[in-house]
């Protein structure tokens, strides 16, 4: 696919760049850039003087947004890196504290588009699924070395799938597989069709966020992030799956929080002090217009935080 022939729309734009409250001569941090949508909004909006660091760790998706922000010259700064790195990174560039911090999770359309990286079953290609090139745990390894036991759980767990026993034992019984194609025809034949959605969707979700461990890192970012921000700074999550949403809702909410002692517990001992104020209670939602516009953003859900001063605990 030719980079030049693609068309990236950044999902909840506008929404984004209201939640981060991007403002002339801030700091911002895009954890995960993509092709530069967000990114791009951000600079224009914090001109003059703004800053943006722009990270991913997918080296294809740095190499688009590079070519997007290159007019933002030295405002923009790019690097290939996983955002479980965060701190070290904004560290080793003296970049904190910082205004504002976006995470814009889940696939991109580039990658999605991409033949060859193993992400979707509507084209034909190696099981890879990889953010990182780099790493190297595939999805062919999981597919064809994994205990069926373990296959079912990780189809389970990370594509809320009932039917992965079903599904682990059909693969297994049909190693080895090297296709996208190969492996949606497999789950296909092991649960046939039911609705609109195709029956390996659940799969290669878990699939993909088992090669990446999308969750683990994103665990681990969310912490960072909070300890990167200065005060009044705006944290903005934007995920595409209830696993992701739950995490992101859970911690939001734990570090809104000034106790997190049982309810039965009379007097506090657990000296928890928020640091987190809640600017949504809900979820935000994509307009009719914007699902109708770009479909693929249709399940997605942001969520903001602003960065509140830590209390002693008394």
């Amino acid at each position: 696919m030719m980079v030049e022939e693609f068309v990236h729309i950044p999902v909840l734009l506008n929404e984004a760049i209201e939640a981060l409250r991007v403002q002339p001569g801030g700091r911002y941090v895009d954890c995960t850039v993509g092709e530069g949508g967000h990114a791009a909004a951000i600079l224009e909006k914090s001109s003059p003087g703004g800053q943006l660091l722009a990270i991913d760790a997918d080296p294809q998706a740095i190499a688009v947004a590079r070519g997007r922000l290159l007019p933002y010259g030295k405002s923009a700064l790019l690097v290939n890196d996983d955002f479980k790195n965060l701190e070290g990174i904004c560290s080793s560039l003296d970049f904190h504290p910082v205004h504002g911090i976006l995470f814009d999770l889940g696939l991109s359309s580039f990658q999605l588009s991409n033949r060859g990286r193993g992400f979707s079953f509507q084209l034909d290609a190696p099981l890879d699924m990889r953010f990182n090139p780099s790493e190297e745990l595939t999805a062919a390894t999981i597919v064809n070395t994994f205990p069926e036991q373990e296959l079912a759980t990780i189809i389970e767990r990370y594509g809320e799938e009932h039917r992965s026993r079903q599904i682990a034992r059909s693969i297994v019984a049909s190693r080895p597989l090297s296709t996208t194609l190969e492996l949606a025809t497999v789950v296909e034949r092991a649960v046939g069709i039911r609705g609109r959605i195709h029956p390996a969707t659940r799969t290669f979700q878990a699939l993909r966020i088992a090669v990446n461990q999308e969750l683990d890192r994103l665990e681990e970012a969310l912490k960072q992030a909070l300890n990167l921000l200065g005060i009044g700074g705006r944290l903005v999550v934007i995920s595409f799956h209830s696993l992701e949403d739950r995490l992101v809702k859970g911690y939001l909410r734990e570090e809104s929080q000034d106790c997190l002692c049982p309810p039965q517990t009379p007097v506090c001992v657990c000296g928890h002090t928020a640091t987190l104020e809640l600017i949504t209670r809900k979820a935000i939602t994509p307009s009719l217009d914007e699902i109708r516009a770009n479909p693929r953003s249709r399940s997605a859900k942001m969520r903001v935080a602003e960065r509140i001063e830590k209390l002693s605990a008394s």
